[in-house]
């Protein structure tokens, strides 16, 4: 057996999750502590995958070659996305929180549908058509998994879109409000300021100085 077995027997990679931003993502506000990948019997087409993920991040990051750290945030992109995996499959029919709603079948083809088209006009109602559930069935589902109801959900996270727009681009207002659902720029002006304690426009204008104070630091 080679040093890198032996050592990828006795080492554990460990990493975290920074989300960037003010306001929380839906994973990050309900999320463990941590989460343990552990070796599952050999053989298994994903343990390998594992196996082989880390033995080359852990020679990538002994390297120093260039572009070495793109290769090694990408890696630790797939194997955030492998650990979510299997700890949504490891989850038991009593488990509640966002990764057992994506995991249930209806309640997470619902998530899917408005996180996919956050313009849309959904209602609890058209989302329980869309998932075969009536509108009654699919609110009560929805908030025993995620503990909150479904429109508060969309609209928490049709700003949380929003704030992200308004840091990273320079698109207008408008067009802002129209891309996350909202019909009129005034609409989405008085919702945003409820959700974050101050209209859009100088939300931006102070999240974008706070980037530009960090990227200087």
């Amino acid at each position: 057996m080679d040093i890198l077995s032996l050592v990828l027997r006795s080492v554990r990679l460990s990493g975290a999750v920074l989300f960037r931003g003010e306001f929380s993502s839906p994973w990050s506000l309900q999320a463990p502590d941590s989460c343990l990948a552990a070796p599952r019997a050999m053989g298994e087409t994903s343990s390998s995958w594992l196996e082989t993920n880390c033995r080359y991040m852990l020679e990538e990051a002994s390297a120093n070659r260039p572009g070495g750290a793109s290769v090694l945030g990408r890696l630790a992109e797939l194997l955030f996305v492998e650990v979510l995996r299997r700890k949504m499959e490891e989850l038991g029919k009593n488990e509640v929180g966002w990764l057992a709603a994506v995991k249930d079948p209806t309640v997470g083809k619902a998530l899917e549908l408005m996180h996919a088209d956050l313009a849309h006009p959904w209602t609890v109602e058209t989302l329980g058509r869309s998932v075969g559930l009536s509108r009654s069935a699919l609110a009560e589902r929805f908030r025993h998994l995620l503990g909150e109801p479904l429109m508060r959900y969309l609209t928490r996270w049709r700003l949380q879109w929003a704030a992200q727009l308004l840091r990273d681009t320079d698109r207008g207002l408008a067009d802002i409000a129209s891309q996350v659902g909202y019909e009129s720029e005034l609409a989405f002006n008085r919702a945003f300021k409820r959700f974050a304690g101050e209209p859009p426009a100088s939300w931006r204008r102070d999240a974008k100085g706070r980037d530009h104070l960090s990227a200087g630091a």
